[in-house]
């Protein structure tokens, strides 16, 4: 259908000519309401952004009295945020005295790291505030 003829049937229908593929041979055009493409389109939008959202920041506190038992449930908890592709933070919590020994508190993390599920370091351990901290994510296999 040539332009002329589309944008008279248009005009009959009140309604718009949307062009919706410039680059097609011929391009494609659509009669329709504009504010209905326009909203169709955001929700187009919308829609492919939360299912492109995935690594979420997931935080996990542990400190260096927890029993063993208590550390593998949350080992356990960290594999479940890793398996809806979130990335987690381990947030070692020092308290008063437990602060001037970082290198028990460091040697403790390292032991709670061994008993998580295969996992990539993304940020180093740092300290800062109330203790270390560090995110891991699943490590991406090719």
């Amino acid at each position: 259908m040539s332009k002329e003829a589309a944008l008279n049937l248009a005009r009959e229908k009140e309604l718009d000519l949307i062009e919706i593929s410039p680059l097609a041979q011929p391009p494609v055009a659509r009669i329709m309401s504009f504010d209905k493409y326009r909203y169709q389109q955001g929700k187009k939008e919308k829609n492919q952004r939360v299912k492109q959202k995935g690594g979420e920041l997931k935080q996990v506190q542990i400190s260096v009295g927890e029993a063993r038992h208590d550390l593998e449930h949350k080992a356990q908890k960290i594999e479940e945020f890793f398996e809806a592709g979130n990335i987690v933070e381990i947030l070692l919590v020092l308290k008063g005295r437990q602060k001037a020994n970082k290198d028990w508190a460091k040697y403790k993390l390292s032991e709670f790291l061994k008993i998580l599920p295969e996992h990539q370091v993304l940020l180093q351990p740092r300290f800062g505030g109330k203790g270390f901290s560090l995110q891991i994510s699943k490590p991406a296999h090719p």
